[in-house]
This record gives structure tokens, sequence and C-alpha cells, in this order.
């Protein structure tokens, strides 16, 4: 964990160079070489959950249009999803019902001051790719929890809990679970994950495997590839007046 700005390079930042000194988990279990954590007291997750409702609302005054509570990727709330590195004894460790306790009663706290008016998802972790690990199954029961406390759509990513998981990446590799979601849980689902091309991501939605494809590496890449994808799927694209010299011939 760092407050160190990202351009400056690496992903974690000792204490001397401004690392925090002390990180929490649901359970004191450390990710590979890194300093193990403290586990959470159930005032410490009280807190938390009251501070992820007051960050939708500064997020309401800074006048975002939709939000997304991140339970993915070994962050703290898929930390408590996944038994791997939630190993506590409470209420909010062991069975499944305490394993997602945390998300769902944060997910509650946020939709109750988030407008109904205004979407709300969830990203998750959809899979651990390992045995003993969270799983599609739960995933789906999960979702069920969620559509039912208002949440309008769950972004299906996967892997993240454990170092050192073999992950069988390709392109659309996790497509499949934002279409189980669809079908077994009937909640709106996006799908994540090596979708780089146009007509790779029209066919994820015209199949109906997905509501929505979401993209972020691709954009790194190509800043413009959603111009690129509407002239390569046909659309008309508006360039901006200051663009027009830099738009496709045919634009």
């Amino acid at each position: 964990a760092y407050t160190a700005p990202p351009w400056e390079g690496g992903r974690y930042v000792d204490e001397h160079d401004g690392g925090w000194r002390d990180t929490s988990a649901p359970s004191p279990l450390g990710f590979a070489e890194l300093p193990v954590p403290n586990a959470l007291s159930r005032a410490e997750i009280a807190d938390i959950v009251t501070a992820f409702a007051q960050a939708a609302e500064r997020a309401i005054e800074a006048g975002f249009d939709v939000i997304e509570l991140h339970a993915a990727h070994g962050y703290l709330l898929h930390s408590f999803l996944s038994p791997l590195s939630n190993q506590r004894t409470d209420d909010y460790g062991g069975g499944f019902d305490n394993r997602v306790r945390m998300l769902l009663e944060t997910t509650e706290a946020v939709r109750g001051v988030w407008p109904e008016s205004k979407p709300l998802f969830v990203r998750v972790s959809a899979t651990d790719w390992t045995e003993g690990g969270w799983d599609g199954d739960q995933t789906v029961e999960l979702a069920r929890r969620l559509r039912a406390r208002g949440v309008d759509l769950l972004d299906c990513s996967s892997g993240g809990a454990v170092p050192g998981v073999h992950i069988p990446t390709g392109p659309g590799y996790q497509v499949q679970f934002a279409a189980r979601v669809r079908r077994e849980a009937a909640l709106p689902a996006a799908a994540v994950g090596l979708i780089t091309d146009p007509r790779q991501a029209e066919a994820i939605i015209a199949r109906g495997d997905a509501d929505a494809v979401m993209l972020a590496r691709a954009f790194l890449r190509d800043p413009h590839w959603a111009q690129r994808a509407g002239h390569v799927l046909g659309a008309k694209v508006r360039w901006p007046s200051q663009y027009q010299r830099a738009a496709w011939s045919d634009a």
C-alpha cells in the first residue's frame, strides 16, 4: 500500500519511501513476500463500511453518474469473499454467508445514499482459478444477493486473491463468467479481459454473453479506441473540428 505517484514505477512502496506502515485484511495472511497485514476488528469493519458510504456521498457531490464497488483482484472486499484469504472464525469468516457479509453490508450502505436513478456496479473476481478458492457457483449466488440489494450490473473479472496461480489467459477468456451471471442470476453483467478488437466486442454483445464490454488497457494503447470501433463497425463517427484532419479518410 502506498501514496506515491503511480508514475514513479513499482507497485508497492516501502515504509521509508512513504509506504503505509500498517495494512489490514480479513486475516493476518501475507501476499507473497509482502508484510503480513493486521486482521480487522469488527469495529474497524463497521468503520470501513461507513467510509464506503461517505465516499459515495462525495461522488454525488462531485457529479458522478455511476460508481463501482471493487470486490476483485485481492483488494479488501475480495479478500473477505475468498476462503483463501479469509480465515476468520467470527461472523465475517467461514461459510459463504459470513464471507459475503462485508460486501453485502457495504453494498447496502452505499445503495442507501446513492440515488436510485443512478447505476451501482460491483466488480468481482468470478474465480480464484485454484482449488478451494472462490468460484463460479459462489459468484452466481452472490450476484443474486447483490441484485436484491439494488446492484445494477456485475463486472466480471477474475483472479488476484493468491500469488502463483496459473490463469489460462486468451482473447475474451473471462467472457464466460459474465455470460453465466447473466443467465443464472438474471443480473446484467459486463465482460472484461483481453477484449481488444471492436468486432470481438460487438460479437460478445450480439451473442448475449454480456450487457456491456469494459476496456482499460486498450485505451492506454489507443485513446481513440471508441472512434475506431465506430469506424470499423460502420457507425457515423462525429469528430471534434480540431481532429477532423486526423480522422480516417472516410470518417
